[in-house]
């Protein structure tokens, strides 16, 4: 947002920004616009990156990737050919080419994390969970972080610290370890339910 709608934005003493977290259970991050527009450049460079390394492309294929939304190697391997070819300067001759170098990719780096997982001891149940990349699986591995439990455990600001402040903001962080305790409130909820029959059946 412009700099002199920021002060209104966070309030008075940032009260605001407070109310609105305690209300969502969120962080709340509010940045200027050229904060974002700094942030969205960086996420720009990151994926265009990975793409020229796991691909072996060069910028300008790895830029198109990018513009047009993709965010990883998975999903040009789960992009329809039809899908890809529609990207501007692809034929389907590069789009199969594409989509066969990231197979070859993702092949290797499941092959390394297997290899990680037993060396760090990973439990599956953290390699498995969805949102974490295998870069996230193995940081967390080395900052001992063995399993979704552990995952759950953490606080944001310990998750950020592990993964590293310039690879995951704190909504995300948050987002990953609700979703890391989500079989807590599962079992919660089927223990409450399981508690809730043996009442009403001893009254019945």
């Amino acid at each position: 947002m412009p700099e002199v709608q920021l002060s209104l934005a966070f309030g008075r003493r940032g009260q605001n920004v407070r109310l609105a977290s305690m209300l969502t259970g969120w962080s709340i991050d509010i940045m200027t616009e050229a904060e974002e527009a700094a942030r969205r450049a960086e996420e720009f460079k990151t994926r265009s990156s990975l793409f020229i390394q796991a691909l072996d492309v060069d910028e300008v294929i790895a830029h198109l990737l990018v513009a047009e939304g993709f965010t990883n190697i998975e999903e040009i391997v789960e992009t329809p050919i039809n899908e890809l070819n529609k990207i501007e300067g692809f034929e389907e001759e590069v789009s199969i080419e594409l989509q066969n170098r990231a197979k070859v990719w993702l092949k290797e780096i499941e092959k390394k994390m297997r290899q990680k997982q037993k060396e760090l001891g990973l439990q599956d149940d953290l390699v498995s969970m969805e949102g974490l990349t295998p870069e996230m699986i193995i940081k967390l591995g080395e900052a001992g972080i063995k399993s979704r439990d552990d995952l759950a455990d953490l606080a944001t600001d310990e998750l950020v610290e592990a993964l590293g402040a310039d690879k995951i903001r704190v909504n995300a962080a948050e987002a990953l370890i609700m979703k890391a305790r989500e079989h807590w409130f599962a079992e919660e909820n089927a223990a409450t339910g399981e508690q809730e029959e043996k009442t009403e059946a001893a009254g019945a």
